[in-house]
């Protein structure tokens, strides 16, 4: 890719604290531009509560073209349209794989020191599916739970491929790739069953990754009893939601868990928690897991479009979040006092202090996360 073509980011600002960290995660980009010659693009993707109140549809075909078109999305919490908005993008788009690391950071306390796991959460099907009903006057309900063997096998080939790419960093620590399947089959045989004989039968074709089954209510558990232990965790659409935001409260919260919501073509990047409406206005949201996101969406661009100064963007944002962290600038949520207009500018400040630094290499400690998506 040349280096002067722009990288065309279709934008959704969201809800409640939704533009307070799209304004953070914009002027990153912009410090970002400036020190790698990255250029971008933005196109307007409006979805979520204000744009239902706008117009009664929470995401119009407009928005959802306009993501289509793009070279990737980046997307800020919406509220209480989230079924009207991101599920659909979801599903519409095909973005089957939602990856949700959970990771230990110097600068967030955390009871533990040494966590590094991914959630690999099938995006597209199970309860999210949104079948339901209701009848004998509003006194009964059913949801209709769906699972085929072909999203069961490509989200568990996903988990098995980045299990093998993350297999340098973890032999580093003297840790093998593993994929654990967590299911709840004991109870749910036809569903989850067919889930996890999709993930064993897929499990055979990589010998060398670990492999082994896990009930949810075990795998619940065993985050908070022993987290270091996990790698990869291959799982359904409503386990995997439930449990990436527990794995995140275990390294410190959820105000630095970032999340990619990865198709074969496309591709979404937006922080795991919510719009928080109560404390929208205050300035005081922390931007960690939206500036993460962004680069969760560095990597994958610098892979998908062959460009390394996407990567190496990646690294220094990466570093620069630490260095600010570790110097005690951080959210009141992970201990800090500061507001988030602060940390942003703090962190543009270190990323331009980087600025095309020949030290700068190809690759970053999450990058494993988006290798196998092209």
């Amino acid at each position: 890719m040349s280096r002067h073509h722009s990288l065309v980011i279709s934008c959704i600002e969201g809800d409640g604290v939704g533009p307070e960290l799209f304004r953070s995660a914009r002027s990153v980009l912009d410090s970002i531009s400036e020190a790698f010659g990255l250029r971008f693009e933005y196109a307007n993707a409006p979805a979520g509560d204000k744009e239902f109140k706008r117009n009664g549809n929470a995401l119009p075909e407009s928005s959802l073209e306009a993501i289509k078109e793009s070279d990737a999305c980046l997307k800020a919490p919406v509220g209480e349209s989230a079924r009207d908005s991101i599920l659909k993008i979801r599903q519409e788009l095909d973005l089957y794989a939602n990856i949700r690391p959970a990771k230990n950071y110097h600068f967030v306390e955390s009871k533990f020191s040494d966590v590094d796991l991914v959630i690999v959460r099938e995006n597209t099907e199970d309860l999210y599916v949104g079948k339901e009903v209701t009848y004998e006057h509003g006194n009964k309900a059913t949801a209709l739970k769906i699972i085929t063997k072909k999203a069961s096998a490509r989200i568990a080939r996903y988990g098995f491929d980045l299990a093998l790419s993350r297999r340098e960093s973890r032999n580093a620590k003297g840790k093998s790739p593993s994929v654990v399947c967590v299911s709840k089959s004991n109870v749910l045989p036809k569903t989850d069953g067919l889930f996890v004989k999709s993930c064993e039968g897929v499990s055979k074709n990589y010998p060398s990754v670990s492999f082994s089954n896990m009930y949810v209510d075990s795998a619940a558990m065993n985050l908070i009893r022993n987290p270091e232990a996990f790698d990869v965790i291959v799982t359904t659409n409503m386990y995997g939601d439930i449990l990436s935001d527990e794995a995140s409260e275990v390294v410190g919260g959820i105000g630095t868990a970032p999340s990619a919501n990865i198709g074969d073509n496309l591709a979404l990047f937006e922080p795991v928690h919510g719009a928080a409406p109560d404390i929208a206005g205050k300035g005081v949201a922390n931007p960690i897991a939206m500036l993460l996101s962004v680069k969760m969406m560095l990597d994958w661009l610098g892979k998908t479009k062959r460009n390394p100064d996407c990567n190496r963007a990646s690294e220094a944002l990466l570093d620069s979040i630490s260095v600010v962290g570790e110097s005690g600038v951080k959210t009141s949520d992970i201990g800090g006092s500061a507001r988030t207009d602060e940390i942003t500018r703090k962190i543009c400040q270190e990323i331009k202090s980087k600025k095309l630094s020949s030290g700068a290499k190809n690759g970053s400690p999450m990058e494993s996360l988006v290798t196998n998506c092209e």
